[in-house]
């Protein structure tokens, strides 16, 4: 446990360290993470405010977490309370004032709020101590709220959150809203700049974005937890690879109408043009002043290579489109890259993308089965798709649906 003096410390390091995150839902689990952390608590949620809504984004609980196997993780359902004082989330968002309970199970009926107790009876949990703090950014406007469950004393014994720690908690709810409110700003423009390639390709939207962004970091993790990668180096590439991967087409936004929108097939030069969007979302990046500019401009590049070398565009220069020297076959087309001269994060994301795009309603097709996807993906091992990925992803299809239920398409949503 953190001592007052330790804690004080922390909150000195904790803005630094909190803006140093640039995705947002990287960056929540580390508000969470940290907050728990800071009251030595074994649970806790974040809401994210959209209009007069509470969405209910992302939770940790170590108890529930220890019932899973080692590769395992936690499943949790999306859902949205009302801004309003019937549950605690909402009275905090009402009041804008931090509200500490001693027992959600001991809340008096006369007050105005209430817990709802059949999370803990479909989980096997016992929610005791709970701290619930408003999340408002420099203007006092709210962006959501952070909800700390059950501290712990020396012992493990669920203990009252004290005094001190809602003093210290009410400081760290401050810095962590201005690293959500930068974050969600950066969000908001990676979605504008998605939206242009939504006006022109309607297979851009910017849920099949989020979640192929979502499936490549957990695919990600899974590589590097069975890589026995350095947890630092894990920890640092997160966040790249999240928006890199949401940015895999950003290359369409220069590709004509006529090409994009065109119903049925491409003629054989009308895809030798499609294909350059892969090298004109790279030429991005070409000067790269970040990881993340890194991370993106590879995988718009190799995002559409295959694992047996009959993808596109192999190997060329990014700034010319060109075939590289000692890469070229006899017809001046470039060889395609093969296995794992492909990126790491070009293999992830082809995978991600082609799930989802499988699996997903559009204008101009219907979803394929979940059966009828993992049939192609399977089929696809070795040829199209990198066989330890597709391994991996296999392994983790629970965590896949349950991204694909968080970031639903509009229609699916009305």
């Amino acid at each position: 446990m953190m001592s007052q003096q330790e804690k004080i410390q922390a909150l000195g390091r904790l803005g630094v360290d909190l803006n140093q995150v640039q995705d947002l839902d990287v960056l929540m689990e580390a508000i969470l993470t940290q907050a728990r952390r800071f009251v030595n608590a074994d649970a806790g949620s974040i809401y994210i405010r959209q209009d007069n809504m509470l969405r209910f984004t992302y939770t940790q609980n170590d108890t529930l977490q220890k019932r899973l196997g080692p590769s395992e993780k936690l499943i949790y359902s999306t859902f949205s309370l009302p801004v309003d004082t019937k549950s605690l989330a909402g009275f905090v968002a009402v009041t804008g004032k931090p509200l500490a309970i001693e027992d959600a199970h001991a809340i008096p009926p006369e007050a105005p709020y209430g817990f709802d107790k059949s999370f803990d009876s479909k989980a096997g949990y016992r929610t005791g101590s709970m701290l619930t703090l408003p999340l408002k950014n420099s203007r006092g406007n709210l962006l959501g709220v952070l909800q700390i469950i059950n501290s712990q004393d020396a012992s493990g014994k669920v203990c009252p959150f004290g005094q001190e720690d809602q003093q210290v908690m009410s400081h760290f709810g401050g810095i962590a809203a201005v690293a959500l409110e930068r974050a969600q700003m950066t969000r908001a423009l990676l979605l504008r700049m998605i939206s242009m390639a939504e006006m022109r390709d309607p297979k851009e939207t910017g849920a099949h974005v989020n979640r192929v962004g979502a499936y490549s970091l957990e695919l990600y993790e899974r590589w590097a937890a069975k890589r026995g990668e350095n947890p630092d180096a894990f920890a640092r590439a997160r966040d790249s690879i999240r928006m890199a991967a949401m940015l895999h087409d950003v290359g369409k936004v220069a590709i004509s109408d006529l090409i994009l929108k065109k119903p049925g097939r491409f003629e054989k030069d009308e895809f030798e043009i499609m294909k350059q969007h892969t090298v004109l979302g790279a030429r991005l990046f070409l000067d790269p002043q970040s990881d993340f500019d890194e991370a993106a401009s590879l995988v718009a590049l190799n995002h559409h290579e295959r694992w047996d070398g009959n993808g596109y565009p192999g190997h060329v220069a990014v700034d010319t489109g060109l075939p590289l020297a000692g890469h070229i076959l006899p017809d001046g087309r470039p060889v395609g890259k093969k296995g794992e001269e492909i990126p790491l994060l070009g293999r992830i994301v082809s995978l991600c993308d082609v799930y989802d795009a499988l699996s997903s309603k559009r204008v101009y097709k219907e979803a394929w089965t979940e059966k009828q996807t993992l049939d192609a993906i399977e089929q696809g091992s070795g040829t199209q798709f990198d066989p330890e990925l597709v391994e991996l992803f296999f392994g983790s299809l629970d965590v896949l649906r349950s991204i694909q239920q968080r970031y639903k398409d509009k229609e699916e949503n009305q």
